[in-house]
């Protein structure tokens, strides 16, 4: 049999794992930054694109798909060629796949501090990045599918079915969820509202954490830890289980994070019944992971890679054995919109993501370069540290979550809450938030450690770029040599059939849970007394989609008395019809504002968001002092955005569209005259025009700056359904 020589390309790899170790220090320290604003909330005062808001959805983004995103392409990369034997399909796509990526990164790291966001937690970026991505992605899966095809291995390792079934399922859930309708350039509105939006953003959000960040690390392990412990995987069969339980039974699992919402109540147990059903497989693949070092513990306790590799998949399985436990209705009634979220998720990805990609890029550089690590020492030091890390951040997040869920839901003898007043929660937890930027700091140390020692190493190692390897061409096999051949055997050199039937499995769950709530009328009932937001409500919002007020504050109250007592009546599907997107968050840092409307008046928001301080001593919120300048909001859109919402089925009239400006300047008059009750007000803004005139700037009344806007948005929310409680009355 005639041998081929062929060369492995590593300047690919090479490059995703600069670029992972950049983005792991960019997005943790933008992480960090944030970690330290709930302990000084006015850190950046008055600098808008420094706010919390802005900077929640860039630290989530650069972490998931430029930090793992990049790991993830660099372990691919490097694996898919040695187990097909051949070097990648293309060169050029391998490139564009990178530079492209990075390009989008770049554009996120600078549209989101920009306030241009979607609000959809994972799914921030505006449209013409959505695309950038899709085409970017396509790009990835035509280079693994084009070197799949022209392999020198007839076989399909396990590692390859996770890769495959990571591009077909990120594709679907990227296309459907980012479906939106422009109204500019960086401006758009999801084609879904309220109820469907939410079921389809959850069914991208939760699959967004199984098949980026779960999917294809489980096909990395399957591929370094054998590599690193040098020991087969330990159990063949349980990774075909694994597999296939997996992706089949992951795609369902999306509505377990909008329970007791207003979701309907079989599309929540449908996410409950999935959601435990995923303990098995997940733990499945944990214990063939763990297995898999059988004989070879004696090497963990001397071996950094192997270190990094063993709490990464025991986090792996602490965060999938969490989980499902989360979704049960019992447990999610406590947990959820608590700090036990932000310590479920980080579990998953400090443990999980980094320490794999740790591990992955200890191993990996060494044998790149043709040396040796640097030091084992700070490789060691790495590990102990991170963990350290990860430990002082989770286990004060899993007590602040137990504290407010206790807090929130605690009676008198008389029937009145215990604590009534919400910043009294927030107050009781501030050390913990003390624990959690410590323990942040130490796993940022260890990601400084992994930068110098990854330096040192590449500085006295050896350039490899091109490495020659050898295979025998793939010839094609008789008939008689398969005959008796079982099913999935077959299968395992059958890549496109393969590929197919990923794609079914994972679009049944799909199909079932989405296309009924978005056709059937009567999953989202209407309710008369809900109306489009005005003009001015419209702009309102959009700037507390701008502002990110999303990541602080829910929008949606659950039947629980602790919750209707504190926020009134619970949340209805009919109430969010023309939400394009829903805003029902999934963490509540701050109260839930669902029925905050004429709770309190104008003049009392106006302060609040120039000095939350000053009306809640003791609050963390930020001030947005921005929304104060003496600038006038931009409004040239406003008719713009109120057409495409009409496209999207609201019913706003020619009429009022043509009038839209006059309305909506009606509405900010309305409300400065408001303000000018309090005699504070007046005097400041009378200085203020003052000033303006003495510096020959042009004074813009208060009716025309972007605060107005925001004050009637927050006026408007809840009061439809009191409309209608009125009326009956």
């Amino acid at each position: 049999m005639e041998m081929q020589q062929f060369y492995y390309d590593n300047k690919i790899v090479k490059k995703f794992i600069y670029a992972t170790i950049v983005f792991g220090v960019v997005g943790m320290l933008v992480g960090l930054t944030l970690a330290f604003m709930f302990l000084f909330p006015n850190i950046t005062d008055g600098i808008s694109w420094l706010s919390y808001g802005r900077l929640r959805p860039l630290h989530t983004n650069a972490v998931i798909f430029a930090f793992v995103g990049n790991a993830m392409f660099a372990g691919i990369y490097y694996s898919l060629q040695r187990l097909l034997k051949a070097r990648m399909f293309s060169d050029f796509l391998s490139n564009l796949n990178f530079w492209g990526w990075q390009l989008i990164i770049v554009a996120a790291a600078i549209s989101l501090p920009l306030g241009y966001s979607s609000s959809k937690e994972y799914a921030e970026l505006e449209w013409p990045i959505d695309i950038a991505i899709a085409l970017i992605w396509v790009v990835f899966g035509i280079n693994m599918i084009g070197t799949i095809l022209k392999r020198r291995e007839r076989h399909l390792y396990v590692a390859i079915w996770f890769y495959l079934a990571t591009f077909v399922t990120v594709a679907v859930l990227h296309i459907f969820n980012s479906l939106a309708l422009p109204v500019s350039g960086m401006k758009s509105y999801s084609v879904y509202a309220g109820v469907q939006d939410a079921l389809v953003q959850w069914w991208y959000g939760h699959n967004a954490v199984a098949f980026f960040l779960t999917t294809p690390f489980l096909g990395l392990m399957y591929y370094f830890v054998p590599k690193a412990a040098n020991r087969p995987v330990y159990s063949y069969r349980l990774s075909i289980v694994h597999f296939w339980s997996l992706i089949f039974i992951y795609i369902w699992a999306g509505p377990h994070h909008l329970l007791y919402s207003a979701l309907p109540n079989w599309a929540q147990n449908l996410g409950v019944a999935f959601s435990i059903m995923l303990i098995a497989p997940s733990w499945g693949g944990m214990i063939n992971g763990l297995l898999t070092l059988r004989g070879v513990w004696d090497k963990v306790r001397v071996e950094p890679v192997l270190k990094f590799f063993v709490v990464a998949i025991t986090g792996y399985g602490m965060a999938t054995f969490e989980g499902p436990m989360l979704s049960l209705k019992n447990v999610n009634a406590i947990a959820h919109y608590t700090d036990w979220i932000i310590a479920h998720v980080h579990v998953g990805a400090l443990a999980w993501n980094g320490f794999m990609a740790f591990g992955m890029i200890y191993w990996l550089v060494p044998r790149m370069t043709k040396s040796n690590l640097y030091s084992l020492k700070l490789a060691n030091f790495h590990f102990w540290i991170g963990t350290l890390g990860i430990i002082l951040y989770t286990i004060p997040m899993y007590v602040a979550g137990f504290l407010q869920a206790s807090m929130w839901k605690q009676f008198n003898p008389d029937g009145t809450l215990t604590y009534g007043n919400f910043l009294e929660t927030v107050t009781q937890i501030m050390p913990m938030y003390w624990m959690r930027a410590i323990g942040g700091t130490l796993y940022l140390i260890g990601m400084f450690t992994l930068v110098y020692n990854i330096i040192q190493t590449v500085r006295l190692g050896s350039k490899i770029e091109d490495e020659l390897a050898e295979a025998p061409e793939l010839l094609k096999i008789s008939a008689g040599r398969v005959k008796g051949e079982k099913f999935h055997p077959w299968l395992e050199r059958k890549p496109i059939q393969l590929t197919i039937l990923a794609t079914v499995a994972i679009l049944i769950g799909g199909v079932i849970q989405i296309v009924p709530t978005i056709m059937v009328k009567s999953n989202i009932p209407t309710i008369a007394s809900v109306k489009p937001y005005s003009p001015l409500e419209l702009e309102g919002r959009d700037l507390y989609i701008r502002e990110g007020c999303v990541g602080c504050h829910s929008q949606s109250v659950r039947p629980f008395r602790s919750e209707v007592e504190r926020y009134g009546p619970q949340s209805k599907a009919g109430e969010f019809v023309y939400d394009h997107p829903f805003l029902w968050g999934s963490k509540r840092t701050g109260p839930d504002l669902l029925r905050v409307g004429a709770k309190y008046n104008d003049n009392w928001h106006f302060n609040h968001f120039w000095n939350p301080q000053s009306i809640s001593a003791g609050s963390i919120m930020p001030g947005y002092k921005w929304l104060f300048d003496n600038k006038p909001m931009d409004v040239s859109l406003t008719q713009k955005k109120m057409q495409v919402m009409v496209t999207l089925g609201v019913p706003y009239t020619e009429a009022q569209i043509a009038s839209g400006l006059d309305d909506l300047r009606k509405q900010a008059i309305a409300i400065e005259e408001s303000l000018k009750n309090d005699p504070d007000f007046v005097k400041s803004y009378d200085e203020s025009k003052k000033k303006a005139e003495a510096r020959g700037e042009k004074f813009v009344p208060m009716n025309e700056r972007e605060i107005v806007a925001l004050i009637a948005y927050m006026q408007r929310l809840g009061t439809d359904i009191k409309v209608k409680d009125i009326a009956k009355k």
